[in-house]
Protein backbone atom coordinates (compact mmCIF):
# COMPACT_ATOMS: atom_id res chain seq x y z
CA UNK A 1 0.00 0.00 0.00
CA UNK A 2 2.71 2.94 0.77
CA UNK A 3 5.05 2.29 -2.32
CA UNK A 4 1.03 2.25 -4.26
CA UNK A 5 0.38 5.89 -1.78
CA UNK A 6 3.89 7.11 -2.90
CA UNK A 7 3.39 6.05 -6.73
CA UNK A 8 0.06 7.59 -6.71
CA UNK A 9 0.49 10.76 -5.57
CA UNK A 10 -0.60 13.91 -6.83
CA UNK A 11 1.02 16.67 -5.14
CA UNK A 12 0.93 20.33 -6.33
CA UNK A 13 4.89 20.51 -6.88
CA UNK A 14 7.63 18.75 -9.54
CA UNK A 15 8.64 16.41 -6.47
CA UNK A 16 6.58 13.80 -7.10
CA UNK A 17 8.92 12.10 -8.68
CA UNK A 18 9.40 10.09 -5.24
CA UNK A 19 12.47 8.08 -6.35
CA UNK A 20 14.80 9.02 -2.78
CA UNK A 21 12.95 7.78 0.17
CA UNK A 22 14.37 7.96 3.57
CA UNK A 23 12.86 4.96 5.86
CA UNK A 24 13.94 6.71 9.49
CA UNK A 25 13.75 4.71 13.22
CA UNK A 26 13.65 1.33 14.21
CA UNK A 27 14.08 -0.83 10.73
CA UNK A 28 15.24 -3.95 13.10
CA UNK A 29 12.11 -4.77 15.07
CA UNK A 30 9.51 -3.58 12.04
CA UNK A 31 7.44 -5.71 10.27
CA UNK A 32 6.53 -2.83 7.79
CA UNK A 33 10.25 -2.15 7.06
CA UNK A 34 11.38 -5.07 4.77
CA UNK A 35 8.17 -5.64 2.73
CA UNK A 36 8.35 -1.95 2.34
CA UNK A 37 11.79 -1.96 1.10
CA UNK A 38 11.49 -4.33 -1.25
CA UNK A 39 8.08 -2.65 -2.74
CA UNK A 40 9.93 0.61 -2.72
CA UNK A 41 13.01 -0.70 -5.04
CA UNK A 42 10.69 -2.61 -6.97
CA UNK A 43 8.77 0.56 -8.42
CA UNK A 44 12.42 1.78 -8.61
CA UNK A 45 13.26 3.98 -5.26
CA UNK A 46 16.61 4.84 -3.87
CA UNK A 47 16.12 3.61 -0.22
CA UNK A 48 18.42 5.05 2.61
CA UNK A 49 17.87 3.66 6.41
CA UNK A 50 18.65 6.58 8.82
CA UNK A 51 18.61 5.43 12.89
CA UNK A 52 21.02 3.97 15.53
CA UNK A 53 23.39 1.63 14.49
CA UNK A 54 21.84 -1.09 16.23
CA UNK A 55 18.37 -0.99 14.90
CA UNK A 56 19.48 -1.18 11.11
CA UNK A 57 19.79 -4.54 10.47
CA UNK A 58 22.65 -5.25 7.12
CA UNK A 59 21.94 -7.30 4.39
CA UNK A 60 18.25 -5.51 2.88
CA UNK A 61 20.40 -3.94 -0.06
CA UNK A 62 19.98 -0.50 0.49
CA UNK A 63 21.80 2.28 2.12
CA UNK A 64 22.60 2.71 5.86
CA UNK A 65 23.02 5.87 7.81
CA UNK A 66 23.50 7.01 11.21
CA UNK A 67 23.06 10.44 10.56
CA UNK A 68 20.07 12.39 10.50
CA UNK A 69 21.00 14.67 8.07
CA UNK A 70 20.99 12.39 5.08
CA UNK A 71 17.22 12.56 5.44
CA UNK A 72 17.47 15.80 3.40
CA UNK A 73 17.54 14.52 -0.05
CA UNK A 74 15.26 12.38 -0.24
CA UNK A 75 11.44 13.24 -1.20
CA UNK A 76 9.55 10.72 1.12
CA UNK A 77 10.92 10.54 4.89
CA UNK A 78 9.29 6.95 6.09
CA UNK A 79 9.20 7.43 9.82
CA UNK A 80 9.20 3.67 11.81
CA UNK A 81 8.57 4.00 15.97
CA UNK A 82 10.32 2.32 18.28
CA UNK A 83 9.29 -1.29 19.19
CA UNK A 84 9.51 -1.16 22.62
CA UNK A 85 7.80 -4.51 22.65
CA UNK A 86 9.30 -5.99 20.45
CA UNK A 87 12.63 -5.46 22.01
CA UNK A 88 14.77 -8.21 24.08
CA UNK A 89 14.55 -7.29 27.70
CA UNK A 90 17.14 -5.51 28.97
CA UNK A 91 18.71 -4.29 25.75
CA UNK A 92 19.52 -1.42 24.97
CA UNK A 93 19.70 0.07 21.55
CA UNK A 94 19.28 3.25 22.25
CA UNK A 95 20.55 5.37 25.66
CA UNK A 96 17.11 6.72 26.38
CA UNK A 97 14.30 7.99 24.25
CA UNK A 98 15.17 11.62 25.02
CA UNK A 99 18.61 11.03 23.08
CA UNK A 100 16.86 8.71 20.41
CA UNK A 101 14.38 11.91 19.97
CA UNK A 102 17.39 14.41 20.10
CA UNK A 103 19.26 12.12 17.39
CA UNK A 104 16.67 10.99 14.96
CA UNK A 105 13.81 12.37 15.50
CA UNK A 106 11.91 13.92 12.83
CA UNK A 107 11.45 17.18 12.94
CA UNK A 108 10.40 20.56 10.68
CA UNK A 109 13.91 21.81 10.74
CA UNK A 110 15.28 18.76 9.48
CA UNK A 111 13.12 18.78 6.88
CA UNK A 112 13.17 20.47 3.51
CA UNK A 113 9.40 22.50 2.31
CA UNK A 114 9.02 20.01 -0.65
CA UNK A 115 9.47 16.85 1.58
CA UNK A 116 6.48 14.36 2.60
CA UNK A 117 6.33 12.78 5.90
CA UNK A 118 4.66 9.37 5.86
CA UNK A 119 4.10 6.86 9.06
CA UNK A 120 2.44 3.68 9.45
CA UNK A 121 1.53 4.28 12.76
CA UNK A 122 0.62 4.02 15.25
CA UNK A 123 2.55 7.08 16.39
CA UNK A 124 4.82 8.09 19.07
CA UNK A 125 4.60 12.22 18.80
CA UNK A 126 7.41 13.61 20.45
CA UNK A 127 9.80 10.73 20.54
CA UNK A 128 10.41 10.09 16.58
CA UNK A 129 8.06 12.60 15.01
CA UNK A 130 7.52 15.65 16.20
CA UNK A 131 3.60 16.75 16.63
CA UNK A 132 3.86 19.84 14.37
CA UNK A 133 5.71 17.31 11.46
CA UNK A 134 2.65 15.18 12.10
CA UNK A 135 -0.01 17.61 11.28
CA UNK A 136 1.75 19.44 8.77
CA UNK A 137 0.81 19.68 5.27
CA UNK A 138 4.25 17.84 4.58
CA UNK A 139 2.23 14.43 6.16
CA UNK A 140 0.98 12.01 4.15
CA UNK A 141 -0.20 9.84 6.54
CA UNK A 142 -4.13 10.37 5.79
CA UNK A 143 -3.52 9.51 2.16
CA UNK A 144 -1.89 6.80 3.08
CA UNK A 145 -4.51 5.33 5.69
CA UNK A 146 -6.90 5.83 2.45
CA UNK A 147 -4.97 4.14 0.25
CA UNK A 148 -4.60 1.29 2.14
CA UNK A 149 -7.91 0.85 2.74
CA UNK A 150 -8.58 0.43 -0.90
CA UNK A 151 -5.75 -1.39 -1.69
CA UNK A 152 -7.13 -4.13 1.26
CA UNK A 153 -10.30 -4.25 -0.25
CA UNK A 154 -9.08 -4.70 -3.55
CA UNK A 155 -6.81 -7.79 -2.00
CA UNK A 156 -10.15 -9.19 -0.05
CA UNK A 157 -12.05 -8.89 -3.16
CA UNK A 158 -9.98 -10.90 -5.27
CA UNK A 159 -9.00 -13.40 -2.58
CA UNK A 160 -12.63 -13.91 -2.21
CA UNK A 161 -13.32 -15.20 -6.11
CA UNK A 162 -13.91 -11.65 -7.25
CA UNK A 163 -12.99 -11.98 -11.35
CA UNK A 164 -13.38 -7.54 -12.25
CA UNK A 165 -11.95 -4.85 -11.13
CA UNK A 166 -13.58 -1.47 -12.10
CA UNK A 167 -11.82 1.42 -12.45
Amino acid sequence: KTAYEIKQCDWSSDVCSSDLVAIVGDVLHSRVARSLVQALRLVGAHVTLVGPPPLLPEGLGVERSYDIRDITSADIVYVLRMQRERMEEGANYVPSLREYTARWGVTLDRLTASQRVMHPGPMNRGVEIDPRVADSPQALVVDQVKAGLVVRMAVLYLMLGGTEMNA
